[in-house]
């Protein structure tokens, strides 16, 4: 056992949080903490990590437990770079190998019968058994590893400070990862990740060796990494065993078991009631109704079943048809600024397809989107300006859409369109007004209806948008979408701020919608469910698959494993060519004994800096030295010199030995 709560109780504000709370987590489980916004699902956490006191109970961390932590949103601020604060995780190791190296050289100095030749002898025995326990000499490969997976390939010599905000988050999350803790809770561990860093961090914790606690959004993330639920509900918390399907469909069934329970209670109740207000004032039967008076004493009080709040019930308004082809694309170079983010894409929808387009990060996808709209005639607002923008809904003709000529839309196509930085909306209208100038004729009482259906109750309704949270902003955009008739549906990242059972409630309707769609998504289980075709924006171009999400995972598992195989067939070429030629050419040789010298080279001077760089640490903890200010300040002078030497060895280094 890891991490235990015992009857926790926690108030804030005086608001009770939670009651009499108790779970366990043992090593190397693997569990999800669920509960609606505001049920106190980073509370517990913060409560975990010792931040928070419970009003009652107890929480136990086993001793010595190390304990990694990931806030949602929480990067971490740093003048290194990337590659060099990924090192540092690993500090004792390199101070370990560079003193290995140092009792060589001491060693190699020495005639074997010098008195110190045992002694150091015993130390680089011990040393370098340390040193393969830990793998300290493979910590550049792991470095590489996890930042290359975490998508930081590109990043090595970064500075930290540079990072964007989710950047910085993700930078946390793979340092976390190197840290290897033994209890590591993740809140929203998904937030800025792609499809293929998603991927790539579930196969990466399917082998970690500490328990994971998880706070997510992700259904898909959820059902490849945990093997427990803990649900926070209501103030209280309730345990499930399986992932998140598995969850689903336990919750459904105790609550049905639970709803059986309280009615058939209340009918045992209601019946012993009725005998006794029959029986209990005739002669003949008194002794049997004060009989069932003491039994319905026994009997507990029925408690109704809680039954969670409403989920959002979305809903798109549905035109006519289109004609047949709905959408378009014919060699559109996508550019941005200098950038070009793919050349020649080209792809027609035809009426009634879903189709979901994916990619990583930085590819374009929203970009693609934006054009396609602007081509419709569409109009954004700047985050910045307080200028408003027109409906998202238009008729388009055949002769429509000639701002952008490499994009055409079909006769009869009517577009609705989910902006995911809401920029269609007047951050300084309210949220009533926000829907209701696009409905001049409708009722006031229809348009807070129809807002109130999307999850936006009484008390938002005079909100200015500016004013709303993420998942608020989400739900008016999304009523806004819904309330324009229409029959080709454009969205960007839907699902991005909305609450499990509002993504659940968005899923339903996007299945019943009967228009087509074009959707941008990093949540797999929305296009596991709705999609029937994969558009993949990737390497500056628009691959089509025409499948399921299942479909399209297997058909990339398929071009890696032959990309796969082509490698390997062209590795075994070359040592065919090899063992042919009977040896390398004279530049080869040449080439590599010049890169192996570079290394040694940059190996020794990385080597001398961290001596240096340990002694003026060395000298700085003596008392005369920690005294006298110029000294202080010279050695400071130097050591900063010394880390930036060191950054730019490191990355030439990483480079050389790649």
């Amino acid at each position: 056992m890891v991490l235990q709560f015992e009857n926790v109780t926690f108030s804030y504000g005086g608001t009770r949080i939670f009651t009499d709370v108790n779970f366990s987590l043992h090593e190397g489980e693997r569990a999800g903490l669920l509960g609606a916004n505001g049920e106190g699902k980073t509370t517990l956490f913060k409560l975990a990590l010792g931040e928070l006191s419970p009003e009652n109970g107890n929480i136990y961390l086993k001793n010595g437990v190390r304990v990694g932590y990931l806030e949602q949103n929480g990067g971490y601020e740093s003048e290194r770079t990337v590659y060099a604060e990924m090192r540092e995780v690993f500090a004792e190791d390199f101070a370990d190998v560079a003193r290995l190296n140092g009792l060589f050289s001491e060693l190699s100095a020495l005639d074997e019968n010098a008195p110190d030749y045992a002694g150091i002898s015993a130390k680089i025995e011990a040393l370098q058994k340390k040193i393969s326990s830990r793998g300290s000499y493979e910590v550049d490969v792991k470095i590489k590893t996890v930042l290359n997976g975490m998508g930081f390939g590109e990043y090595y010599g970064r500075e930290i400070s540079t990072l964007s905000g989710g950047e910085k988050t993700r930078l946390k999350l793979a340092r976390l990862l190197l840290e290897q803790p033994d209890l590591l809770l993740l809140d929203e561990p998904t937030n800025h990740l792609d499809i293929p860093t998603l991927a790539w961090l579930e196969d990466y914790l399917s082998s970690f060796g500490g328990a994971l606690f998880i706070v997510s959004h992700d259904r898909f993330f959820l059902d490849r990494t945990i093997s427990r639920v803990i649900e926070l509900e209501n103030g209280s918390v309730v345990c499930y065993a399986g992932n998140y399907s598995k969850y689903k469909t336990l919750k459904a069934e105790r609550l049905a078991r639970l709803e059986k329970e309280y009615e058939a209670l209340c009918l045992e109740r209601a019946k012993m009631q009725e005998y006794i207000a029959k029986n209990i004032v005739r002669a003949t039967t008194a002794k049997s109704a004060q009989s069932r008076v003491k039994q319905l004493q026994k009997l507990p009080e029925p408690v109704k079943p809680y039954r969670p709040p409403k989920p959002p019930a979305f809903s798109f308004a549905q035109a006519p048809k289109s004609f047949e082809r709905v959408l378009q694309v014919s060699g559109l170079n996508l550019v941005r600024g200098n950038k070009t983010l793919a050349k020649e894409v080209n792809f027609t929808i035809s009426r009634g397809r879903k189709i979901a387009l994916i990619g990583a990060n930085g590819t374009g996808k929203t970009s693609l989107l934006k054009d396609i709209m602007r081509a419709a005639g569409v109009t954004f607002n700047s985050p910045e300006s307080g200028s408003t923008s027109g409906s998202t809904s238009a008729n388009y003709g055949a002769n429509m859409g000639a701002s952008l000529k490499n994009i055409a839309f079909g006769r009869e196509v009517k577009c609705a369109y989910f902006d995911q930085e809401a920029l269609n909306l007047d951050p300084e209208s309210t949220v009533l007004e926000e829907l209701w100038r696009r409905h001049v004729g409708a009722t006031q009482t229809d348009m807070r209806s129809a807002l109130a259906r999307c999850g936006l109750p009484e008390e938002d309704m005079q909100k200015k948008v500016k004013q709303l949270s993420g998942g608020e902003r989400a739900k008016l955009a999304l009523c806004v979408a819904g309330s324009e008739s229409s029959n080709f549906l454009i969205l960007d990242e839907p699902t991005n701020h909305l609450d499990l059972p509002a993504r659940e409630s968005l899923e339903r309707a996007l299945g019943e919608y009967g228009g087509t769609i074009l959707f941008v998504s990093h949540d797999r289980y929305l296009i596991s469910s709705i999609a029937d075709g994969i558009f993949e924006l990737n390497g500056g171009k628009l691959n089509i698959y025409e499948g399921n999400y299942a479909f399209y995972e297997r058909a990339k598992g398929e071009e890696r494993a032959k990309i796969k195989e082509a490698e390997e067939r062209e590795k075994q070429e070359k040592r065919r060519e090899s063992v042919a030629a009977g040896y390398r050419s004279k530049r080869e040789r040449a080439e590599e004994a010049k890169l192996k010298e570079r290394i040694r080279e940059t190996e020794k001077a990385i080597s001398d800096l961290e001596a240096e760089e340990a002694e003026i640490y060395r000298k700085l903890a003596l008392p005369d030295v920690a005294s006298d200010y110029v000294k202080v300040s010279e050695l400071s002078a130097r050591l900063s010199q010394i880390k930036n030497s060191l950054d730019l060895l490191y990355a030439e280094y990483a480079d050389m030995i790649q």
